[in-house]
């Protein structure tokens, strides 16, 4: 058994050797990233590994059930997309790293989040907002960020799997090659779900990409008026 363990612990250190790092020895997580598209964050698609079916409690699945996106979608009116939901499009990300905090710039909605990660928690009262308010810290070469205060608006995905101000979403980015980010996503809303849940899917470095202006009209007869869905 000693030749086969060691041969592993070979590749993985090769394999940590590939990881394009910066001058403090983290991972390089810089870059324009292209992301699956993630409707449904229950089901497996190319890509990414969904939750499975989710654990609802009563509420949460009375009101997934009575969601209706043809009556109403928060976003076909431009409102923001939300944390989650903004993550599941697919439309690229650039992430933006220095030593003490991230930037993530989502081309959807032309929306930026700022992540600190010199080390402060978070405060007493959080004002909700729609993207939340986040934390960040290194869990050796995995990035690990924590985000609540969530204003209990948005939905966590196309489909409308609901959420709550409850919300608090775990994130961690694993620069897995040089061309490879493993994302893995927690949800933990005890309203909504009776149990945390996870969904995996990886992202691709694309250095030939720059991030485009994205315009949401607000004023979108088709939609409104019922000619699209």
């Amino acid at each position: 058994m000693r030749i086969p363990c060691l041969a592993l612990v070979l590749v993985a250190a090769a394999s940590a050797q590939d990881i394009p790092r910066l001058a403090d020895g983290r991972p390089d997580l810089n870059g324009v990233w292209d992301r699956p598209y993630v409707p449904d964050m229950s089901r497996n698609g190319a890509n990414q590994q969904g939750a499975g079916p989710l654990p609802f409690t009563p509420w949460g699945e009375d009101n997934f059930k009575s969601y209706d996106v043809s009556k109403f979608d928060y976003t076909g009116h431009c409102l923001p997309q939300g944390l989650t939901r903004s993550m599941n499009s697919p439309f690229p990300i650039e992430i933006f790293q220095t030593a003490n905090r991230v930037a993530v710039l989502y081309e959807a909605w032309n929306v930026f989040h700022v992540i600190p990660t010199d080390g402060r928690g978070f405060k007493k009262e959080l004002e909700p907002t729609w993207m939340g308010t986040s934390i960040g810290r290194w869990d050796g070469d995995t990035l690990v960020v924590e985000t609540a205060g969530f204003n209990g608006k948005t939905r966590l995905d196309t489909v409308g799997h609901p959420l709550t101000e409850s919300l608090r979403v775990t994130e961690r980015f694993t620069r897995s090659d040089a061309k490879h980010i493993r994302y893995e996503v927690t949800i933990d809303d005890p309203k909504a779900y009776s149990k945390p849940w996870t969904n995996v899917r990886t992202f691709t470095l694309r250095p030939d990409w720059e991030i485009m202006e994205y315009s949401c009209e607000e004023n979108n007869r088709d939609l409104t008026e019922g000619h699209i869905k």
